[in-house]
């Protein structure tokens, strides 16, 4: 790794822990309902939604309750989002005329987008018009943000509150989360992000003319536009000069925001942040890297806001940041590194201070193997699943990394909300097995944490791993799974592998090299993003009733502080250690073995 691939990443963690603790406080405020200025302009809306959605914000639900209507939001979200694909040919604003979403599509689109996994097996201009992308994907990203956020803050007042039967309501933090913290937030950046040349329009496509004309060879069409065979049945193929190209426009910046912001990942474009439509320059880039981790990093400062302690958030923060880093330095490092085999043809792939150098396959030559690290490391880390360079054609510990982000539970700042609430699930194993160790019961933050946590906690852990190694077991086993890989060995492992845990994790980011838009992939990663969403979910809100119900247990001479780096080792290593256990074989039959096998060949 070198020194100005060192700096780069230093001030990247630097831009967003000085970002994250103003904005943790400011969200604080928000879910509290405390005064702010904002709220001067956004507090009549804030009660007109509220009266037009016949719903009281001071009438608070229980755990149960709680969970009843974010199931049923999300629920209705996916139907209007399903049946908005389905009916796609005949709404407006579709420019390109395009047809309705397969069922298939759309089944897996829908759940995709309500789950926050935003997994995409379609390319985005070629399949979705404005209507379906600024009514249906947009605003699915603001509000399966909101509704992780929600549940986040009703876990973080199961922790504050003492001997209490509520958590919260529902419906006023998902207004609340939307209306204070992602549309402002989304507002400024989407502003930003048009200044630097991301497209915001209405206009579907626009043909311009090549700089230098190009000759492909393309299957000859009959009268009817069909293509022709031959006596054999084999395409008819014939070379062609082609002198234009047709760009895709459309309402990019608006869409690309709140993706980044809302941890969705969703790319307007096919090529995602990779397309120079959505991620044009340096500062884009590194605006849109930013805002993935932005929020994560600012929940975990609200955290300790609103449990009165800010050290709290501080320590859980720190042990994000540094397994994020160990990981960074991993894949930069490897992707700087190259390929032996390039290397042992005489190919020249030394670092160099430009862009250039290492391993350039599948990366825009303006971000380079540094740039496209790091975004893939923070991707995956966060459950964004957004990309400025293709994962598949990383090195095999360059993908490796990525890959095992995922794998640890989105924990890593993690998905708006989820990502908190799922660490929190850690804290609450590494509290218990620290009381284990010491023969006291465990406590955090005062309250005890028992066996009815202990379960729970276990379901959040454990259901994504479980839905991961299950889905790829049978698609290995499978004729439809093996399929879709279009890579023997090792790698076409790696891919399937990558995919069940992109979707169990509610990540999106794919090794491309899959054909995921068949019946099979459609349905089987549907099933996986469900599973991984919602069955952590209603855990957790289980595990803030549980907490909210209890009395606080004042702090004792035996108390295992959770504030301090012992506590931050410890809780470090429980994720690390759980994902090892889990993953290293699955891992060993993918990635290890393709990196042990290019070694080999390299000599």
């Amino acid at each position: 790794m070198t020194a100005l691939a060192a700096v780069q990443l230093l001030i990247y963690i630097g831009a967003v822990l000085a970002l994250a603790k103003p904005l943790g406080i400011y969200m604080a405020r928000a879910y509290e309902g405390r005064p702010m200025v904002i709220g001067r302009v956004l507090g009549p809306v804030e009660r007109l939604l509220y009266r037009a959605a016949g719903v009281d914000p001071a009438d608070e639900m229980d755990w149960k309750g709680y969970a009843v209507a974010m199931l049923l939001f999300n629920f209705l979200g996916f139907l209007v989002l399903y049946a908005l694909l389905r009916l796609q040919a005949g709404l407006p604003a579709d420019p390109a005329h395009l047809p309705a979403v397969p069922p298939a599509l759309s089944f897996n689109t829908a759940i995709s987008f309500v789950t926050n996994t935003n997994w995409q097996s379609y390319s985005g201009e070629q399949t979705m018009s404005v209507f379906t992308q600024m009514l249906g994907l947009a605003v699915q990203n603001f509000l399966s943000a909101a509704s992780g956020m929600a549940v986040l803050v009703a876990l973080i007042r199961g922790f504050a509150r003492r001997s209490a039967t509520t958590v919260g309501n529902f419906w006023a933090d998902t207004v609340r989360g939307t209306l204070y913290v992602l549309l402002p937030l989304s507002l400024l950046l989407a502003l930003a992000l048009v200044s630097q040349g991301v497209v915001q329009t209405f206009a579907a496509s626009r043909k311009v003319a090549l700089l230098q004309a190009v000759v492909v060879t393309e299957p000859k069409l009959d009268a009817a536009g069909a293509p022709v065979r031959d006596a054999r049945g084999n395409l008819v193929t014939e070379r062609a000069t082609v002198t234009d190209q047709t760009l895709a426009l459309g309402p990019a910046a608006s869409q690309v925001a709140i993706k980044q912001l809302g941890t969705n990942g969703g790319g307007f474009f096919n090529a995602n942040s990779a397309h120079p439509f959505e991620n044009p320059t340096p500062l884009a880039d590194f605006l849109e890297l930013a805002a993935i981790l932005l929020l994560p990093a600012a929940l975990c400062l609200t955290f300790g806001e609103m449990v009165r302690d800010r050290r709290q958030g501080w320590a859980i923060l720190a042990a994000m940041v540094a397994i994020f880093v160990v990981f960074a330095v991993v894949a930069i490092s490897s992707e700087q590194a190259g390929n032996p085999l390039l290397t042992r043809l005489g190919v020249d792939q030394r670092p160099s201070t430009a862009q250039g150098g290492g391993n350039m396959e599948g990366k825009e030559v303006r971000f380079g193997p540094v740039a496209s690290a790091l975004w893939a490391t923070a991707t995956t880390a966060a459950s964004n699943g957004s990309v400025n360079a293709m994962h598949d054609s990383f090195t095999p510990l360059g993908g490796l990394v990525p890959m095992a982000l995922m794998q640890i539970g989105e924990v890593v700042f993690g998905g708006v909300g989820s990502g908190l609430y799922g660490m929190l699930a850690f804290v609450i194993v590494a509290v218990f097995i620290a009381g284990l160790m010491v023969g006291r019961t465990p406590e955090y933050l005062g309250k005890k944490i028992q066996a009815f946590e202990m379960k729970m906690a276990s379901l959040v852990i454990l259901v994504p791993p479980a839905v991961v190694l299950l889905g790829t077991a049978v698609a290995v086993a499978t004729a439809a799974g093996r399929a879709g890989a279009f890579n023997p060995g090792a790698h076409g492992f790696s891919e399937i592998l990558y995919a069940f845990s992109s979707a169990g994790n509610n990540n999106g980011s794919a090794f491309a090299g899959l054909d995921a838009n068949t019946g099979f992939y459609n349905f089987a990663l549907a099933l996986a993003m469900f599973f991984g969403r919602f069955w952590t979910k209603v855990p957790i809100l289980a595990i803030a009733g549980s907490l909210a119900a209890k009395k606080v247990t004042p702090a004792g001479a035996g108390t295992l502080p959770t504030h301090t780096p012992l506590f931050v080792a410890l809780l470090i290593g429980t994720v690390v250690l759980v994902a090892a256990l889990t993953f290293i074989p699955a891992l060993a039959l993918g990635p290890v073995v393709e990196h042990l096998q290019m070694l080999a060949a390299s000599r």
